[in-house]
């Protein structure tokens, strides 16, 4: 509350490079645009930064929102950032706008833009711009050629599917991508994750599924203390509900804030943070999770006032896990 958008993304950068030092695998950004608590609203710009300032993890977009971007941009900008970080680059695709309607508009420029019935389509053309080229895809093109990201690639992003619903599911399956699912904000991962798995089906970018679930956790040394620091993200959480999302709170704010008994049953409802505790109990949630939906592997996020209390979680984790 209060901080600059600058203050945030110098947060997000030690973030990141906290969960470098602690030997985890990825950090993903997210495109956000027009909201009063995210300064995250252009993941390759970020991620350019991210790349300088970490040694090896590898640094992905969480995801870009495809329909607000023309694909050759999406493509341009990942092999550029491929180009500057070798092996280390994710390119997460998402078809929601990450934003409301009337900024979404602004972005895409013409009502036209704003359906999504050429989301697969789009898809393809960015893969194929980034050296995966799919003969489904040829035979939409007809007689033009996908065009090229960049002029001589040594390599090329990951590409991932990023989804809440049956769609992305069966979508990253028949088109055999990796596919995150956003367990942080939506119920059902099993139903979706076993969905991507009938639908796969091999191709050159992967043999077999492969399944992240994003979700969230908190850990402090106590369970009561875990309580009081998520305090803020369900304040968050019922605001993003009434369209009244401002800066995030303290978690004194959030404790002398009072609910009605509505709020309290939304409450229970609500994702905000999904696992909270000490780090014996967020761990043994956190591999039921993986038990459930057989995931290979895991993507955690938190949403909390104080920087350090992030990464205390990230490193209650790396020690317990």
């Amino acid at each position: 509350m209060g901080r600059s958008s600058g203050q945030a993304l110098q947060s997000s950068t030690a973030l990141a490079q906290a969960a470098d030092r602690l030997g985890y695998a990825r950090f993903w950004v997210a495109e956000h645009h027009n909201m009063p608590a995210v300064a995250s609203t252009n993941p390759p710009v970020l991620l350019a930064h991210l790349g300088a300032h970490t040694e090896r993890i590898k640094l992905g977009s969480g995801g870009v929102m495809l329909p607000n971007h023309a694909p050759l941009v999406v493509a341009e900008q990942f092999a550029l950032l491929e180009a500057l970080h070798p092996g280390r680059i994710d390119l997460g695709i998402g078809r929601a706008p990450g934003t409301d309607g009337l900024t979404a508009q602004a972005l895409r420029r013409h009502t036209d833009a704003m359906s999504i019935e050429d989301f697969p389509l789009h898809v393809m053309e960015t893969m194929a711009m980034l050296g995966d080229v799919r003969p489904e895809l040829i035979e939409a093109l007809g007689t033009r050629q996908p065009l090229s990201a960049t002029p001589n690639a040594s390599s090329y992003p990951e590409v991932w599917l990023l989804g809440s619903s049956g769609y992305s599911a069966q979508m990253a399956g028949m088109l055999g991508l990796r596919y995150s699912y956003a367990h942080h904000f939506a119920p059902d991962a099993l139903a979706a994750v076993e969905l991507y798995r009938r639908s796969f089906q091999p191709s050159a970018a992967l043999d077999k599924p492969h399944v992240m679930i994003a979700t969230s956790a908190l850990i402090a040394e106590t369970a009561e203390r875990a309580e009081f620091l998520a305090g803020p993200s369900r304040v968050q959480a019922l605001a993003l509900r009434s369209g009244m999302l401002g800066p995030i709170v303290t978690p004194e704010q959030a404790a002398e804030r009072g609910f009605s008994e509505a709020e309290l049953a939304a409450m229970d409802r609500l994702p905000a943070i999904k696992a909270v505790g000490t780090a014996e109990t967020v761990v043994a949630q956190l591999r039921s999770l993986v038990e459930q939906t057989g995931a290979d592997e895991l993507m955690i996020t938190g949403y909390t006032y104080d920087l350090q209390d992030r990464i205390n979680t990230l490193e209650a984790l790396a020690q317990n896990w």
